[in-house]
């Protein structure tokens, strides 16, 4: 016990002393919110009034708390994962500069070693995570707070299950690469091409029906709807009160993806949350069962 617990103080202190990789991880989410609320935020505005009668007026407030939950929904659903892939990135670092043979000639398990650096890369990124989504908090508050404490409590809970699976994730992908340059390659496929099969950059909605059906299969794009319909339920609620049309509310929620569908059957939060519950499992006893065949010489 008290071997894991020093393997895990350690891989964290490396990755907050890397201020190169800390404070990319850091940076990143807030430099995603400057540049979605300039150059998004009103391609957000003009698809959200777009979907609205002419004869229905919002308040700004309404407008804008809508837009600032769309957006920081993107941002948190991309960064739970991203942020993982980089915090990960120093088990890679330690097959690259030889100090996972120093670990591997040690008493202590390869099993233990390799569960260390996933709960190691699982705290790192909870902590980054956590400041980002006080940042936009702070950034929702000014332009248009709609959030009840409930969204606040299970946004939190999306953010650790969402951290939960891109850290297993990378943990997988992570196992086979051993060099530098894979870590570049690999970080910069995934900074890429996460947020839009996620549905994070664009709503699955406006991708054509074929995209839509292979997106659906994907566990990351129930994590994203997730944390979109708790960033959004209260200004949507707050719509509803003020008489918008029910059908209204529905239609803006299909194209927000606070609604999903597969293969045209709606699925409920509860099933969103079993799928990526469950896909959490999966992908961590993949890794331990890559661990516990894989034959290490000393």
């Amino acid at each position: 016990m008290s071997a894991s617990f020093m393997l895990i103080k350690r891989n964290i202190k490396l990755f907050f002393k890397d201020k190169g990789m800390f404070f990319t991880s850091l940076v990143t989410p807030a430099i995603l919110l400057v540049l979605y609320a300039t150059f998004l935020g009103n391609e957000y505005r003009d698809s959200f009034t777009s979907n609205l009668p002419d004869t229905l007026k919002l308040s700004e407030s309404i407008v804008e708390g809508m837009v600032g939950g769309q957006l920081i929904s993107s941002i948190l659903a991309v960064s739970c994962v991203t942020v993982a892939f980089c915090s990960n990135f120093l088990m890679v670092q330690d097959k690259a500069n030889g100090a996972i043979k120093d670990l591997r000639i040690s008493p202590v398990k390869s099993t233990t070693i390799s569960l260390s650096y996933y709960i190691a890369t699982l705290i790192s990124t909870l902590v980054i995570c956590f400041v980002a989504t006080c940042i936009c908090f702070a950034y929702v508050a000014v332009i248009g707070w709609y959030m009840s404490l409930a969204d606040v409590f299970f946004l939190f809970t999306d953010i650790l299950l969402l951290v939960l699976f891109g850290t297993a994730l990378s943990s997988i992908i992570n196992f086979f690469l051993s060099t530098q340059g894979q870590i570049s390659a690999v970080g910069t496929i995934i900074s890429a091409g996460y947020g839009f099969i996620c549905g994070a950059y664009m709503p699955i909605s406006s991708f054509g029906e074929g995209l839509q059906k292979i997106i659906s299969f994907l566990p990351g794009t129930y994590g994203t709807s997730l944390i979109r319909n708790h960033t959004m339920q209260g200004v949507l609620a707050e719509m509803q009160n003020q008489g918008i049309p029910t059908s209204v509310i529905e239609k803006l929620k299909d194209s927000l993806d606070c609604n999903l569908y597969f293969l045209g059957n709606p699925v409920s939060t509860s099933t969103m949350y079993m799928i990526l519950g469950i896909t959490i499992v999966v992908l961590i006893g993949i890794y331990i069962l890559l661990n516990k065949s894989k034959k290490y010489s000393n």
